[in-house]
């Protein structure tokens, strides 16, 4: 078995409803996360403001 090379150390604090701030390693403050468009809507949520979901950042990484 080989050794571990990394280990995350994330926190994540729910501020309200679907508003969550994430503390990631090497990012400057925290990462907002929330709903927007049909995500927002299929879970029957209206946000003040709509912020990128952490189906996004899965995307995202995914691709890249």
């Amino acid at each position: 078995m080989s050794n571990i090379v990394y280990e995350g150390n994330v926190r994540i604090e729910r501020t309200r409803g679907p508003h969550r701030l994430a503390y990631l390693p090497a990012h400057d403050g925290p990462v907002e996360f929330g709903v927007h468009g049909a995500i927002a809507e299929h879970y029957g949520v209206h946000p003040q403001n709509e912020t990128t979901t952490t189906l996004d950042y899965v995307i995202a990484a995914t691709g890249g």
